[in-house]
């Protein structure tokens, strides 16, 4: 969509009273907004199913049309993902360009997709919406040229154009699916490598806009990292689809990594999720999810569902949780405020950092071990490697070598059984 003033009308049909129809129609006018679309006026209908000609029923198609002339828009966008057959009824009765809650969707993707992998990820899902579709794109090409017999010789120059197309997209799809998977393999052996690390992962998840990325740069600024390590941060739908890797070193040497993932959204385009699974699998390797939550906004438990079921699509399941309830100054609830795995915070304004932290550690560094050792004095290697990666909390100097009081990785305690000093 080029960013012509665009004026549009938007079509939503409420089935079976759905609960939570307002709040889809609001988003609906939020992600217009985010494409600079300005939205002139809505049509809905309550229905018990859709009409599978026209998504709406043939009677408020009328009523569309003549509400899209008086507005003077140039566009109607329906709040569903519409199949090519209602499309092309639609452009065809409604004589104006049509697009659906998807298509809008993939093109904000599109927008904001910064790095290599993440438009390759959008290019993929965009271009496997568009195959099925491509007929109703181009019923217009299918009407020029040709002669009036049967036959291959006689087909329409659109026709032909349309095989062409159709061959080209199969093939680009085919090129990025080989070139995602590659990045994949690539992706596979840095979490391999991490896992031989031991350095437990931390992953954001959440709804878009709830603030998973103030969040990340208010715990590395806690943490006294510098600026240049900062994510991109904004309030607007989608501002990071690049998986952000950071490492937090806290004061005790202790280090987790801490890993942002994309937002989700209700009715994510189901080719967006499988294109991005490779992205959201961040999620599923994870020692621990931070599942962040806009608490001040109404459909906050209904946002929370959408995100256990995006989730649970691209394989996330049993990675211990805890519940991040952020703004919550604007819920005006009593911040910062913990009970159990369940905080409440304010992230613009760094309030409940400190108790988060606290909550991560006991949940990722509970398997660590006080002790102390006595290391000889010619494997000075080891002394450098404990003040490197463990919290010497003592060392002293006796006539057989070094001795430090340590808290370290179970996986470390194992590996230097031998200097272990119980007296």
């Amino acid at each position: 969509m080029d960013e012509l003033n665009e004026k549009a009308v938007v079509v939503a049909v409420n089935l079976k009273h759905d609960e939570h129809f307002e709040y889809g129609l609001e988003e609906l006018h939020n992600l217009a907004e985010a494409l600079n679309v300005e939205v002139v006026g809505e049509v809905t209908q309550n229905l018990n199913r859709v009409t599978s000609s026209h998504y709406v029923g043939t009677g408020k198609v009328e009523e569309i049309k003549n509400f899209y002339e008086e507005a003077g828009a140039n566009l109607v966008i329906f709040n569903d993902e519409l199949s090519p057959s209602q499309i092309r009824n639609l452009e065809r009765d409604l004589d104006c360009k049509v697009i659906d809650r998807t298509m809008l969707i993939l093109d904000i993707f599109a927008r904001r997709a910064k790095s290599n992998e993440a438009q390759m990820q959008v290019e993929l899902a965009q271009l496997q919406y568009m195959l099925p579709r491509l007929v109703g794109l181009r019923a217009s090409l299918g009407r020029q040229g040709g002669g009036t017999g049967g036959g291959f010789k006689n087909r329409g120059a659109g026709e032909t154009k349309l095989e062409l197309d159709r061959r080209k997209i199969e093939d680009q799809i085919a090129k990025l699916k080989r070139e995602l998977e590659h990045v994949k393999d690539q992706r596979e052996t840095q979490r391999k490598q991490r896992k031989k690390n031991a350095i437990p992962v931390v992953s954001l998840v959440g709804y878009t806009n709830a603030g998973k990325s103030t969040i990340m740069n208010q715990l590395l600024n806690k943490v006294g990292q510098e600026e240049s390590k900062q994510v991109f941060e904004k309030d607007m739908l989608f501002a990071t689809l690049e998986t952000s890797v950071r490492q937090i070193k806290l004061v005790d040497q202790k280090e987790f990594l801490l890993t942002d993932t994309v937002g989700f959204v209700s009715k994510l385009p189901h080719h967006l999720v499988k294109a991005f699974r490779s992205t959201l699998e961040e999620a599923r390797d994870a020692n621990l999810l931070l599942h962040v939550v806009d608490v001040s906004n109404d459909e906050h438990r209904y946002m929370m569902d959408v995100t256990n079921e995006t989730l649970l699509a691209v394989g996330v399941k049993d990675v211990p949780t805890i519940f991040v309830y952020n703004k919550s100054d604007l819920a005006e609830m009593k911040y910062p405020y913990v009970s159990g795995d369940n905080i409440w915070i304010s992230a613009k304004e760094g309030a409940g950092l400190d108790e988060l932290l606290e909550i991560i550690k006991n949940h990722i560094f509970s398997d660590f071990v006080s002790c102390s050792m006595l290391v000889p004095f010619d494997r000075g290697d080891i002394v450098s490697y404990l003040n490197e990666h463990a919290s010497v909390k003592s060392t002293s100097y006796e006539e057989e070598g070094t001795l430090v009081k340590v808290e370290l990785k179970k996986a470390d305690y194992d590996r230097f059984q031998k200097f272990i000093f119980d007296k």
